[in-house]
Parts: C-alpha cells; structure tokens; sequence
C-alpha cells in the first residue's frame, strides 16, 4: 500500500466524467487499498479515483469515528433521494476551505463491491452525503459548484461566521 498525491482544485482530472469498471484486477484492487490510505491519513471521509488521478469509477468512504466501516464503491449510481440537508462541506481537494450545501438527507445507491457484487448502500445525513459527494467526483464535479451564494471560505472564515465545526 502506499499513499497517492491528492489532486487539487484546478487540476484538469478533476473536471473529467470517470470510465466503468469492467473487471477487478490486482491493479484495481492495490489502487483501493492505496484509496482507503491516502483518505485515512489525509483525515477525509470519503477519495474518488479522479482525486488520485486515475479516471476510474471508484470512490471510498468511511464516516465511522474509528475509521472500521469503509465502504467501496464500484460503477456507483444514485438510485433515489429523499429528503434535504444544509451544512458545512469540505473536501480533500479543496484544501482548507469549506462552504455551505445543500443534499438529500438520505440516498440509495446501487454499486460493485470488490468482489464486484452488486449492492445496495442507504446513508442518512452525513454518509448521505459523502456518498453524494464522492459519487458526483466520477462525474467530473466538486462540491463547489453548489456552495451556497457560491460563498468558499477558509475554516477561519467560516468559525467566525458559523462557529466551530466541531
């Protein structure tokens, strides 16, 4: 395992609809492995393949406080939504920023495991809306374009206006 290089905002990659998954090869299973790596040690809750430049439908997610539950995600598609939520959003490519977005509270997704199983993921709240976020990656698109008054702000600016995070 290893740990990959986050792509970050203006790189080209990430801006670029990711290819299915046909089969699962010892490539694609090390790039999982270095996936779920680089997320844990970068403190994220979920990576797509495009943010480690690769241009693949694959993205992990883990929202577990002790980081035990990751969920793979193969040739992910939302299924339904339910619901709305507005919160803080941030993301591994967008360094030190946050921003305000609104997503569905609850989501079905339908995916490939790494055994390439299909399945099916409910998330509520904050998987809901990793799993949004992380699916909308494969698809060329960054939670910024949906901030709220497209309103970034850096974790300063966003404590002093909102409170802290935590």
């Amino acid at each position: 395992m290893a740990l990959r290089n986050i792509r970050e905002i203006g790189d080209e990659i990430l801006e670029k609809k990711c290819k299915p998954v046909k089969e699962m090869t010892d490539k694609t299973r090390e790039l999982i492995e270095d996936m779920l790596e680089t997320m844990y040690d970068a403190d994220g809750v979920g990576l797509a393949a495009p943010q480690v430049g690769i241009l693949k439908r694959i993205a992990v997610v883990d929202v577990t406080e002790d980081r035990s539950d990751p969920i793979i995600l193969i040739n992910p598609e939302i299924v339904k939504t339910e619901g709305e939520q507005r919160g803080s959003e941030g993301c591994l490519s967008v360094p030190d920023r946050v921003a305000i977005v609104t997503r569905p509270n609850k989501v079905k997704v339908k995916a490939q495991d790494i055994n390439m199983k299909t399945r099916t993921i409910k998330g509520e709240e904050l998987l809901a809306r990793a799993l949004i976020h992380e699916i909308e990656h494969l698809d060329g698109h960054l939670y910024v374009e949906k901030a709220e008054g497209n309103k970034i702000y850096t974790i300063e600016e966003f404590e002093e206006k909102f409170g802290s995070q935590d």
